[in-house]
């Protein structure tokens, strides 16, 4: 556990909170009452500031995001300043990455809006895929294991017979040997489903 949270607070009065060291802000850091007094002090400025920087939306999340990290931000606070700068602060860089990611996310749906409708005929190649797709897994289950995962490392995943022998652990005329059989078997399995 945090020793920080540990450490017994000294209680202190309201006025105390915005001319305090940063080393008795941060003994306070651990007690949450204090941690209620200095929400209930600089709430309304950050709220008031997330909601004019980012719209009343996102002021929430921001103000949220804001005061459950003040505890860990505040160990890195030099006294230099008020302290509701720094937390203002705090809130500047919450603000900046929940920017970043509203761009993103817009960016992303630009992107998507400008994807032209499916068509009727993409629709139909799409479905065709799908079921050569599926005839070809059956037909593939159809061979012998060796077969299989000869095809599948020469054509499908594209290596090469070196490569394809190596990983096997076999000679490389026997990799050709294997890929011709497998073809043949898929091309029959395939024709007896209908496929030409």
């Amino acid at each position: 556990m945090d020793t920080l949270c540990q450490m017994p607070a000294a209680p202190f009065d309201r006025a105390s909170l915005t001319e305090a060291a940063p080393d008795a802000l941060l003994r306070e850091a651990g007690d949450v009452a204090a941690l209620g007094r200095i929400y209930d002090e600089h709430h309304h400025a950050v709220r008031t500031f997330a909601r004019r920087l980012l719209g009343e939306e996102a002021a929430e999340d921001l103000v949220h995001d804001t005061f459950l990290t003040l505890p860990k931000a505040l160990r890195r606070w030099n006294g230099s300043g008020s302290l509701r700068t720094f937390i203002i602060g705090v809130a500047i860089n919450h603000a900046r990455h929940y920017v970043r990611a509203r761009t993103r996310r817009r960016l992303a749906m630009a992107r998507f809006a400008q994807e032209p409708e499916p068509s009727a005929r993409s629709q139909e190649d799409a479905s065709e895929q799908k079921r050569l797709a599926a005839l070809l897994a059956r037909a593939l289950e159809t061979l012998s294991f060796d077969h299989r995962a000869t095809f599948v490392l020469c054509e499908v995943e594209e290596r090469s017979s070196p490569e394809v022998a190596q990983i096997l652990g076999i000679p490389e005329a026997t990799v050709r040997t294997r890929l011709h059989h497998a073809r043949q078997k898929l091309r029959a399995a395939l024709e007896r489903e209908g496929v030409r």
